[in-house]
């Protein structure tokens, strides 16, 4: 999922998809099994692209469905005295949205007025966090850095967020993931030998035309299809969220 503040991308894929996404609206691509894809900069659009994007692990029992891109151009708000707050998944105090989640998760974008807070239910069953796309942002009397994710752990049933300036962030939050995974470069896996399998299918359709492909091919993209890196000298260990210091 990709969340634009400024700015626009071309979005394609393997799947047959195209999009020009603006700010406001929300490309969610699930990978499933495998996909290819390609973001490119509007060549006669904006010179300066701001934004987050967000993966989100599947679970297990949704892994290996098939990949599909949608795309939605509005998403529900909640307009408050002093900013609004736009879900892009899961639902907050009723208003929900309509992009496909596989598991109880919840994303939203918070805009603040100057001098101005917002007070915000939380789900007390998911772990949250905030992360700051402006100066200014104060959860609890503590700042949060441009760029930074405060994390806000589990159990809270409510959260209130305020700006110095016009500010703007991103709360998430979902169910603890419990599954332990290895992600490294683009792939996504629960074992080492997953990933090797993953990297060695790419670089074989990367130089062949073969009709059924696992990632499949972004036909409408001009561009060379970049190279996986080369494996570490190591074996990937699988983590959980919490890992332990020794």
């Amino acid at each position: 999922m990709t969340w634009l503040v400024e700015g626009e991308v071309w979005h394609q894929d393997s799947v047959g998809s195209r999009q020009l996404v603006h700010p406001g609206q929300v490309p969610l691509m699930t990978a499933g099994h495998g996909i290819a894809h390609a973001e490119e900069s509007h060549a006669a659009g904006p010179s300066r692209l701001f934004g987050a994007q967000l993966w989100v692990a599947l679970p297990e029992k949704h892994r290996a469905t098939a990949p599909a891109f949608e795309f939605h151009d509005e998403l529900p708000q909640q307009e408050h005295r002093t900013g609004r707050v736009t879900v892009l998944a899961g639902e907050i105090d009723g208003t929900a949205s309509p992009v496909t989640t596989y598991s109880p998760l919840v994303g939203a974008s918070l805009e603040i007025d100057a001098g101005g807070e917002l007070s915000i239910p939380l789900e007390p069953g998911f772990e949250h966090a905030i992360l700051a796309q402006s100066p200014g942002l104060f959860v609890a009397g503590t700042e949060i850095p441009v760029g930074a994710m405060l994390y806000l752990g589990l159990g809270r049933r409510g959260v209130e967020v305020t700006s110095e300036t016009t500010g703007q962030g991103l709360l998430l939050g979902g169910e603890p993931f419990t599954e332990d995974l290895v992600m490294w470069w683009n792939f996504v896996g629960r074992t080492h030998d997953e990933i090797v399998a993953s990297r060695a299918t790419w670089e074989t359709e990367r130089d062949t035309a073969t009709e059924h492909r696992r990632f499949g091919a972004v036909n409408d993209y001009r561009g060379a299809t970049l190279p996986a890196p080369v494996l570490p000298n190591a074996r990937l260990k699988a983590r959980g969220r919490y890992q332990q210091r020794r």
